[in-house]
């Protein structure tokens, strides 16, 4: 018998089988068991994720003769032969080869016409954003008003170009990303039932290299599996990947937890010889610093993998704020490697940078422990936290008649119309019990009873005792704080243009072209 493919061999054929996409496995069987099963479904997911594979299970389900609940039976006539590809009334059409309006509209003419074998006829598109505008018009009517007896199963790697008017008519279903572990557990449930002899770390790198999908994922592992000559090793996947294993990375990280330099580049030496790809290598060592950072904080996550010990090793000899740096470290040198001049070189830098830059006096790392130990509040007998212990009082307001009325003012923190208020007003008086400000008339639209109340509401809160505030109204009134201020800039800039008409450079060019400073166009840098 001719070998099949590992993904073609175990493809799920039941819902029970699907890895992942729980959340749409959910739907689908619910859907059977209380028999409202749309009449169109939309599954659009990157490659390799199931979106046809959940598709055919769904076919199967509604055309199974002995289905109980929700999957197939898989031993009945229907069951058997759309497992066997030879079913008449599932339609599968690759709608990137049928892209025309006639041959939607050939396929769609045999729609009227009652199942001959199962309980539905079933139209599975694939790749249905590759149709054309007038075959999604074609589709459109019997999409939206289909026989009763008719299924669409419609797939693709694009829904953003099907037209709205056909997704509206559909039960839509994104399928995510597998994870590496979801691909990697798999992948090891294979090779048992096909008692084929492999290493873990050949499966991890085999499970990252998929990139979240499983047909991916089973096509490496076929080839990986020829390439072994019926056997996987960490280092024979990583010679057909390009890329290293994880071993050599911990070494390299074990030096740099020494400060050996002379030792972490004789590593770097030997994975050279390997011929690996450096971009690659450093990705490892970011998720070993990652793995290493999370040990130290919640050691529980970590308690399944297989390099756990490694990395608890590893995590006890860096401190926390060593390990974020290295980690930032890395990440930054992930942009900048394409830019060195050979990989090689560019590896060899990052590390010497982490060598370079880890603090002379490393933190001591921190012990296992689920997160920071936070020392809790001290109780009250009621069991209410204290209070947080009362600021010590500051020393009382001044009492005198004069008192720095500006410092005051920035002591109080005003801001907006009840700073400019006083910014114009002169402090004549302040007891424990009143506040005389004095006011120049021309400032008189400033006063209202609103930014009074404001300012009153500042000053007992700066004295610390509640005040009256008055404000009278005088003319002539001594040098104000917006006056000193407005003087100051004045003298500044009186400074500013004195310097400018004595600069040197100033002057060549007015002697040379005539050139004229503007008046009030100086004004200091500061």
């Amino acid at each position: 018998m001719a070998y099949q493919a590992l993904a073609r061999k175990w493809r799920p054929r039941n819902f029970d089988e699907v890895v992942g996409q729980e959340h749409v496995i959910k739907a689908l069987t619910h859907a059977l068991q209380f028999d409202r099963t749309h009449h169109a479904y939309l599954f659009a997911g990157t490659r390799g994720v199931g979106k046809t594979t959940i598709a055919r299970i769904l076919a199967k389900a509604l055309n199974c003769e002995q289905r109980s609940g929700f999957n197939p039976c898989g031993s009945c006539t229907p069951c058997r032969e759309l497992d066997a590809g030879r079913f008449v009334d599932l339609i599968e059409v690759d709608a990137a080869s049928r892209t025309k309006v006639e041959d939607t509209r050939d396929l769609l003419e045999n729609c009227q016409y009652a199942p001959g074998q199962g309980r539905y006829k079933v139209y599975l598109i694939d790749e249905v954003h590759m149709l054309s505008g007038h075959s999604f018009n074609a589709l459109l009517k019997t999409l939206e008003e289909p026989p009763p007896h008719i299924k669409f199963l419609l797939a693709t790697t694009d829904p953003q170009k099907i037209p709205v008017t056909v997704l509206s008519r559909c039960l839509q279903f994104n399928l995510k990303h597998l994870s590496a572990e979801q691909i990697r557990t798999q992948m090891e449930l294979i090779l048992r039932k096909e008692d084929t002899a492999y290493e873990a770390g050949a499966l991890r790198a085999l499970a990252r290299a998929a990139q979240g999908s499983m047909r991916d994922g089973l096509s490496l592992l076929d080839q990986a599996i020829v390439h072994g000559g019926g056997r996987l090793s960490e280092r024979e996947v990583g010679a057909m990947l390009g890329t290293v294993a994880r071993k050599p990375i911990f070494d390299l990280l074990f030096a740099l937890a020494d400060r050996d330099a002379s030792g972490m580049l004789q590593h770097v030496e030997e994975l050279a010889e390997q011929t690996p790809n450096f971009s690659d290598a450093l990705q490892h060592l970011q998720q070993i610093l990652h793995h290493a950072a999370i040990s130290q904080w919640a050691p529980e996550i970590l308690k399944r993998d297989e390099e756990g010990e490694q990395i608890a090793a590893l995590a006890a000899r860096f401190g926390p704020e060593d390990l974020q740096l290295l980690y930032q470290i890395a990440l930054v040198g992930q942009r900048d490697l394409p830019l060195a001049s050979d990989p090689q070189s560019g590896f060899e830098m990052i590390l010497l940078r982490m060598l370079a830059f880890r603090p002379d006096s490393a933190a001591e790392p921190v012990p296992a422990r689920s997160r920071p130990v936070v020392a809790a509040p001290a109780s009250t007998p009621a069991g209410r936290p204290e209070p947080p212990p009362k600021p010590a009082a500051a020393p009382p307001g001044p009492t005198a008649t004069t008192g720095d009325w500006e410092s005051m003012i920035e002591a109080m923190g005003l801001v907006g119309m009840s700073r400019q208020l006083a910014h114009h007003c002169v402090l004549q008086n302040v007891t424990s019990q009143s506040c005389h400000l004095a006011l120049d008339p021309q400032f008189a639209q400033l006063r209202t009873p609103q930014v009074e109340s404001t300012l009153e509401k500042a000053l007992a809160t700066h004295l610390r005792h509640p005040i009256k505030l008055t404000i009278s109204m005088e003319s002539g009134i001594e040098e104000t704080p917006a006056m000193r201020q407005q003087r100051i800039e004045e003298e500044r800039r009186k400074n500013a243009e004195l310097v400018i008409a004595r600069d040197e450079n100033v002057r060549a060019i007015q002697e040379l072209f005539g050139a004229q400073i503007i008046p009030g166009s100086v004004r200091p840098l500061d």
